[in-house]
């Protein structure tokens, strides 16, 4: 019974933790690429808000498909000890991980201030470090060595992301 109950927790650890790092690098691809291709702001805030509807509802979906197709799997090959995992709940968890993270980064897009993408950047460094020291903490392993982590993987793909959009602004439109 106490595995099933450890499953259960590290499932939804496992779903929120990418589903909130997912949120928060793929919508700050799209505020990287599109500040490295000189958009405007509201381009921004319409592309990040697609991003984080469309991309978090297709995160979800996979998350409930993956979930069910495994419990299936398991009954279908005579397992006893099927987990009792809800799969809409765990989906319902990766939605709102990736929604919440995802809107960060947008959030100095929303008030008309200066330095708009360099608040951006700094919002979205504290917080993956936060959700490495977070996911340390669940795993038992050092905190700012989890953070480190987090932090340079997320801060690699924004950095590939407005690379693409600086060259693609310059080089293809």
């Amino acid at each position: 019974m106490r595995e099933k109950v450890l499953h259960e927790r590290a499932s939804y650890l496992r779903d929120s933790v990418f589903a909130a790092s997912d949120g928060i690098i793929t919508t700050f691809a799209v505020v990287a690429g599109s500040t490295g291709a000189s958009l405007g702001a509201s381009i921004v805030i319409v592309l990040g808000f697609a991003n984080l509807f469309a991309d978090g509802f297709s995160m979800a979906s996979g998350t409930y498909l993956g979930v069910k197709s495994e419990m299936e799997f398991e009954k279908s090959q005579g397992d006893l000890h099927i987990q009792e995992a809800s799969p809409l709940k765990q989906a319902f968890v990766t939605f709102l991980s990736f929604d919440l993270a995802g809107l960060l980064p947008l959030i100095p897009y929303l008030f008309p201030i200066s330095n708009r993408f360099l608040l951006s950047i700094l919002i979205v460094f504290v917080s993956m470090f936060l959700m490495g020291v977070v996911r340390g903490n669940f795993t038992k392993k050092n905190w700012a060595k989890s953070g480190i982590e987090m932090l340079f993987i997320g801060g690699f793909a924004a950095l590939v992301a407005f690379v693409v959009g600086f060259l693609v602004d310059r080089f293809v439109i």
